[in-house]
């Protein structure tokens, strides 16, 4: 295994220290194995997506070779707005609480057209939530506490410089062909989890393409750094004087960096663009005119919104953008594929196991294609209403902003990028039905939502963290005793295990007496009783993992 010494890389140092980590190549025993070495799971790309998923199958109890053609972490912000759900899902990877501790943390935005503000909006206007609505963390960060996690996990072995130039699927798996500093060698992989990124060499490499939309526009984003005051806010700007017919988007980071999104349009030169000397007089005039900043980082693209017609072909998962691919206005890129590797893991550690069969994995690519159209759909509504390309589409635009000003019904149709929020799997085929009529938003599918908590030992916690790694069954009083012959399953008793300190619990889930909800290792509600049977939660327990037609055991 590749050792290096987290002690000696200053994870939690300024970002030009970060950025500067550059982590060895080393030679590997596969490289002179005879014959071809076999690996139960191979994941290609060590970015936040493929770390993530790393992290969580090694938890879980696998052994995972994480392969990456670099030798550095990620440089500029570049994915940079994490949302409250890939912080919970964190938690469960112990890296929330740096990456929260390192963050900048915001529930506020404020849209503005020309001079003036419009409106603004809360994205979690609830109390009592451990995480807020989003941190922005600069993608070098993230990455440096997921590599900082995977150093602590003897299970896993990541490989920098080894470049993935060629694959063969078989049936049980596939052949790798890997390029190192010091040529190239084979790899057999049980499992391939590609998480090489938006231009995915692995999908081009099986001759798959992703297909949707491409946007006849340009951004440019900077990162400066400067002291100023303005408050820990998204600030998203239509047509504003100091860059009249375009868009404008300002957010706080760490180290008294702040990104800047202009819209450039689609004749924009990307390489003159690019140059500090075209990028400064636009930040100025942005600015107060007194503001001293320096110029970090930046860069120019374009986007699209399309996905893989499949996520899953043979024994090679896609995951990320590699599978699926969002415009930045809505942060829902890099928080979508986290989801997929919450999503991925523990299906993938069941088979693995023996616990379930193909039909569980399979439903990885249901329910993960069914939340990348979710997010194609905000994302190309929020592209069109940014970037209008017609007269009357901008006239529609600027009418909607003129409304939106007294009147919160202009508000809703305002889309200055519909943020981030999990997907709800509406008829997923591992949720079963509501037989019993309940409130609120927790519906068979619903990633379950948070509340303060007590444990029996008195300590103080929060709901998901007490319902995180198994599956969990949360019943609302007294667990009867069949509860606990339950395979895979750990019983908590809202009342006996946990204390709902501030009827937060019993309230958000709409709970009564004898109440119990199902909930999935990735914490999505599988199933919901009034008053559960044993038969009723095995059945639903067996609907979960894909195991209708082989009971599940312990």
């Amino acid at each position: 295994m590749t050792t290096i010494d987290p002690s000696n890389i200053p994870f939690r140092g300024p970002g030009d220290a970060v950025q500067a980590i550059e982590f060895p190549y080393r030679r590997s025993p596969d490289q002179d194995a005879t014959p071809t070495v076999r690996h139960a799971i191979v994941v290609v790309g060590a970015g936040p997506v493929g770390l993530t998923l790393a992290i969580d199958l090694a938890q879980r109890g696998q052994r995972v070779l994480v392969l990456d053609n670099d030798y550095k972490l990620s440089f500029g912000s570049r994915a940079l707005c994490f949302a409250k759900r890939t912080l919970e899902i964190w938690d469960r990877l112990a890296v929330g609480d740096p990456m929260v501790e390192k963050g900048v943390s915001w529930n506020l935005g404020k849209v503005f057209s020309k001079d003036q503000q419009v409106y603004e909006f809360n994205l979690l206007p609830e109390e009592a939530h451990e995480r807020p609505a989003f941190i922005n963390l600069q993608q070098y960060y993230c990455e440096s506490y997921l590599v900082e996690r995977c150093l602590q996990l003897p299970n896993i072995e990541i490989r920098w410089g080894n470049n993935v130039v060629g694959i063969q699927q078989r049936d049980d798996g596939a052949l790798l062909t890997v390029e190192t500093p010091e040529g190239e060698y084979s790899l057999d992989a049980g499992w391939v989890i590609a998480c090489d990124g938006a231009r995915s060499p692995l999908r081009g490499f099986l001759g798959l393409e992703s297909k949707g939309r491409i946007f006849r526009d340009r951004f440019l984003i900077a990162d400066i750094k400067m002291e100023a005051d303005f408050p820990t806010e998204r600030w998203f700007w239509f047509d504003p004087p100091f860059h009249p017919n375009q868009s404008v988007l300002l957010h706080r980071e760490p180290d008294n960096v702040w990104r800047i999104d202009f819209q450039l349009g689609w004749e924009a030169d990307p390489e003159e663009e690019k140059k500090p000397e075209n990028i400064i007089p636009r930040v100025k005039a942005l600015l107060d005119k007194d503001v001293n900043f320096t110029l970090e980082w930046a860069s120019v693209y374009t986007f699209a919104c399309l996905r893989m017609d499949r996520f899953i072909h043979g024994r090679v998962i896609f995951a990320g953008d590699a599978a699926h691919g969002v415009s930045p206005f809505g942060a829902r890129g890099a928080n979508s594929g986290v989801q997929d590797a919450d999503n991925l893991a523990w299906k993938l550690d069941w088979l693995l196991k023996g616990w379930a069969g193909q039909e569980l994995l399979q439903s990885y690519g249901t329910e993960r294609e069914y939340a990348a159209d979710e997010n194609i759909l905000n994302s190309t509504r929020a592209t069109d209403f940014i970037t209008p390309k017609s007269e009357i589409s901008r006239m529609f635009r600027d009418a909607t902003l003129d409304l939106a000003r007294e009147h919160e019904f202009a508000r809703r149709i305002v889309n200055s990028g519909r943020l981030s929020v999990p997907a709800t799997l509406f008829d997923s085929a591992l949720s079963t039905a509501d037989k019993d009529a309940f409130a609120g938003k927790m519906v068979p599918g619903a990633p379950l939502t948070d509340a303060p908590v007590r444990r029996a030992d008195g300590r103080s916690s929060w709901l998901l963290r007490e319902t995180a790694g198994d599956f969990t069954l949360l019943v609302f009083g007294p667990a009867p005793f069949w509860m606990q012959g339950l395979p895979h399953v750990t019983t908590v008793s809202v009342g006996q295990d946990l204390l709902d300190v501030q009827g937060l619990v019993q309230q958000r889930l709409d709970a009564t007496p004898g109440t119990a909800y199902l909930i999935r290792p990735d914490q999505h509600v599988a199933a919901r009783w009034r008053q559960p049977t044993e038969v009723a939660v095995r059945m639903a327990l067996a609907t979960a993992t894909a195991n209708l037609h082989t009971p599940v055991v312990a």
